[in-house]
């Protein structure tokens, strides 16, 4: 419990009091994960990463922080300096004691910047392309909310060096293959497909070029990412003044004139759909027509449509790989083509409402990421999944690993006679031989108990482990050269059955005594009965 009676100290921090307990606390936006959700993004993680090696990609593992200077400008939504990402100073001692300032260092916020790093320090001895993977939590200062935290895993694949509009198309295939893999039905996911290029060319066409308009373009691009959710009456008040949402939040918006407002509605009424991509098809007062003479609007159209028959040849159709305009992805590091992965299915909360998980992940083209370091051009894309997100997608789905798989076969431990410390070499070897089977069979997860409670305390705390069985030896079976497996959960089930107290003792429901030397075969055929 905090203590409302500490002062401000150094700073601003609280001044500790002499011998006072540090408080038990999470840090604010991050969370603990226990067993059942580690298995589960385990599991998960390992099928990606058959699908990413099946492409191709090969694993790299770069460090949790990077020089601030490295990391750039592309900081996550906004230019802002030591903000979006956790940052330090790395000060030697000596400096420190002279007062003297160390390089800043910050906790990287995606994958991808670590590997602009990586390839232009290494450029030399990569194959060019560089192909790689890499799974591993990112870190982003923003303010948490439900379902939004400030530690998250991320599991990207990246071609660096290929300038071909054919990685980018590889990478949709990628996504959508992927998708498919971790149980997702067609008809339950699409990857869609925009491009910078083409939203440079509305900008251009509605007149927001310039450094002085970058702060209204931003909100333009954060207006059209909120389509989906928002439909056009929304956007429309987000490119105009601005919005009120259901909680009373106001959110500004980018202050367009009625006719701008109605070239950005024209941008997005294209037709789009698996025949056709007609590029803008009305004329506007602010002379969206023009989009059809620029340069970098025509080479987005250019790249889109060549992505499109990409996919189309290879066996991707619009179910599962379509166009839509209304993609923007929020790092501003992208200069091409720009993808999402998007879970198009419904299920309900506990309270019966309708929840949609939307993008699960996502990525595009960034050629000039790898140029801070080399001053040379190096084209690059890639797409990366939001593990965590995707993993509370797959549990709705029920298409994630069971959340209650089994637990340790539990050795329990006691004395042959009262008073007498138990024999733990005898237990011990038990365990070893579970661990290690003679026959050399499947090894079999199991512990012996360590606590120092009585054996009902024991039985219950396999319980609580999730054990499927304990193995009982006392000074009886000991002479008699056999072991008791106690099927907890047959025992659990016959036991609700059984009303009287001496039936259920005459029973032992769930119980089994074998030779010493048939532990491993029963303990087997227990662990089968019960296979998650």
């Amino acid at each position: 419990m905090s203590n409302p009676d500490k002062t401000a100290g150094a700073e601003g921090a609280p001044a500790p009091r002499a011998n006072a307990r540090p408080e038990a606390r999470l840090p604010k936006g991050m969370r603990d994960i226990g067993a059942a959700e580690l298995r589960q993004q385990r599991e998960m993680i390992e099928k990606v990463r058959a699908v990413y090696e099946r492409y191709g990609f090969e694993p790299l593992e770069t460090p949790a922080f990077e020089y601030t200077d490295a990391l750039g400008k592309f900081l996550p939504d906004q230019d802002r300096p030591n903000e979006g990402v956790f940052s330090f100073q790395d000060v030697a001692p000596e400096a420190r004691e002279q007062g003297g300032s160390g390089q800043w260092l910050s906790l990287r916020y995606d994958l991808t910047a670590p590997l602009a790093r990586y390839y232009a320090e290494n450029a030399q001895s990569l194959p060019k392309p560089f192909r790689r993977y890499a799974v591993g939590p990112v870190w982003r200062n923003e303010k948490p909310g439900p379902g939004r935290f400030r530690q998250f895993m991320q599991f990207d694949a990246d071609t660096v060096g290929a300038e071909s509009v054919a990685a980018d198309a590889e990478m949709c295939m990628l996504a959508a293959d992927t998708m498919e893999a971790l149980g997702i039905s067609r008809g339950d996911y699409v990857i869609k497909v925009n491009s910078r290029k083409v939203l440079d060319g509305l900008r251009d066409g509605i007149g927001l070029r310039g450094p002085e308009n970058d702060a209204r373009w931003l909100t333009v691009m954060r207006a059209l990412d909120k389509f989906d959710r928002l439909g056009w009456k929304g956007v429309e008040a987000l490119l105009g003044e601005g919005r009120t949402d259901e909680s009373g939040d106001r959110t500004t918006g980018a202050k367009l004139s009625t006719s701008e407002i109605a070239d950005v509605r024209a941008f997005l009424d294209q037709r789009i759909d698996d025949d056709e991509f007609s590029g803008v098809s009305l004329v506007r007062p602010s002379g969206l027509a023009s989009m059809r003479d620029n340069a970098s609007y025509q080479e987005g159209l250019a790249d889109l449509i060549a992505i499109k028959k990409l996919c189309r040849s290879a066996g991707f159709d619009s179910q599962r790989v379509r166009l839509d305009l209304t993609v923007v992805r929020g790092l501003e590091y992208y200069t091409g083509p720009v993808f999402e992965a998007e879970l198009t299915f419904e299920v309900k909360d506990d309270e019966g409402r309708p929840v949609r998980f939307g993008s699960v992940g996502g990525g595009g083209r960034y050629d000039g990421l790898v140029e801070r370091f080399t001053g040379e051009k190096v084209p690059a894309t890639g797409f990366s999944i939001g593990v965590s997100r995707l993993q509370a997608a797959l549990a709705a789905l029920n298409k994630s690993a069971s959340s209650a798989a089994n637990g340790p076969v539990v050795v329990l431990v006691m004395a042959d006679e009262k008073g007498k410390q138990p024999d733990y070499a005898r237990f011990q070897r038990l365990v070893q031989r579970l661990r290690q089977p003679e026959d050399g069979g499947p090894p079999i997860r199991a512990e012996m108990y360590l606590g120092s409670s009585g054996m009902n305390a024991q039985v219950k705390y396999a319980d609580k482990r999730g054990s499927p069985c304990v193995v009982i030896q006392g000074g009886d079976e000991l002479q008699r050269g056999e072991v008791t497996l106690k099927d907890l959960i047959e025992g659990a089930k016959a036991a609700a059955a059984i009303k009287d107290n001496k039936e259920w003792k005459q029973a032992r429901p769930g119980q089994v005594s074998v030779k010493e030397a048939d532990l491993v075969a029963e303990a087997r055929k227990i662990l089968a009965r019960h296979s998650t």
